[in-house]
């Protein structure tokens, strides 16, 4: 989520948003009204050096810079319950857009492009230090919710790597694992696990080839692009956190995330024939169809994302309309 993990997070949700056939705080939450021109946002000539660092924190904050700020071409394997896939990745900026784009080098073929503002983050409160940097309120934020430990001297891809273990405080979220590179930060293997320790997904950098680190200007967007919709969820795991309004993204979503996981939630007028009402299973992530009357409108509700199936349809039926 934080966008820092090669290709994962293009890959998940935009993987998890087609295969649903979608066009992916235990209190209730009020809509950010927030402006593009306020998204919180870093600067590449801010990234910390890269000098060994001692700390989880270190690392995490270093790995936002590096996602956003390294231009790189790698191979990939991504292995869960639908099988294995290898994976060609490619990520540049370009006038100030962050360009990523994957490419399945098995079966038929396939290649998703995302295009997102380069230097703009997901948006998490600070702490009680207004001084506090986009990415370390970020890191900040997770560590609230995940015991956090490192490891180090390990290697991927012939690459000296750090291991970040992220294990859920509560029975709310699963497990993550990172490996970091040393050299540039980016992330080069994630794995995901239930509560039981079950692998639900591994994705790996194979070759890392040519990183970059950038060094061009970020110009700051000028359109203001509001999150306003005629509804919401009214319950959500604790520690999700309602995110900005990014290009691209469909008028009747919402989107959550606790800074590991993300949560999306859609709503449009009901059709025919609309997704089947219930639960189900896309990849790693679980999906809540639920179908409602509100006045003399019906309404097809989607909840999609790597949680657990009970949470998950819990935040589906708390959606209420204004």
């Amino acid at each position: 989520m934080a966008g820092n993990v090669i290709g994962k997070y293009l890959y998940g949700r935009g993987r998890g948003r087609l295969a649903v056939g979608l066009c992916v705080l235990s209190t209730c939450l009020l809509p950010l009204h927030l402006k593009a021109d306020s998204y919180p946002s870093l600067s590449c000539a801010d990234a910390p050096s890269q000098a060994p660092f001692t700390t989880a924190h270190e690392w995490l904050v270093a790995s936002v810079y590096a996602g956003h700020c390294f231009e790189f071409q790698a191979r990939a394997v991504s292995i869960d319950a639908i099988g294995v896939r290898t994976l060609a990745l490619s990520h540049r900026v370009r006038d100030g857009v962050r360009q990523q784009v994957v490419q399945h080098l098995d079966g038929p073929s396939v290649s998703v492009e995302r295009r997102s503002i380069a230097g703009h983050l997901a948006w998490f409160p600070a702490g009680e230090s207004d001084s506090v940097s986009a990415p370390e309120a970020w890191a900040e934020h997770v560590a609230e919710y995940y015991d956090i430990t490192l490891q180090d001297e390990t290697r991927v891809a012939e690459r000296d790597a750090v291991e970040l273990r992220f294990s859920p405080i509560d029975s709310q979220r699963y497990q993550h694992t990172w490996w970091i590179d040393q050299a540039t930060g980016l992330l080069l293997k994630h794995v995901l696990s239930d509560a039981q320790g079950r692998v639900l997904e591994t994705f790996q950098v194979t070759q890392l080839r040519s990183p970059t680190a950038y060094s061009g200007e970020v110009p700051r967007p000028t359109d203001e692009q509001m999150l306003d919709q005629p509804w919401q969820a009214t319950w959500l795991p604790e520690g999700f956190v309602e995110q900005p309004l990014e290009p691209g993204q469909q008028s009747g979503q919402r989107v959550y995330s606790d800074g590991l996981a993300a949560v999306s939630v859609f709503v449009s007028p009901a059709s025919q024939p609309a997704l089947e009402e219930g639960l189900h299973r896309v990849g790693v992530s679980n999906a809540a169809v639920l179908l409602i009357d509100v006045g003399d409108q019906s309404w097809q509700l989607v909840g999609i994302g790597e949680l657990p199936v009970e949470l998950l349809q819990r935040i589906v039926q708390s959606v209420q309309f204004e």
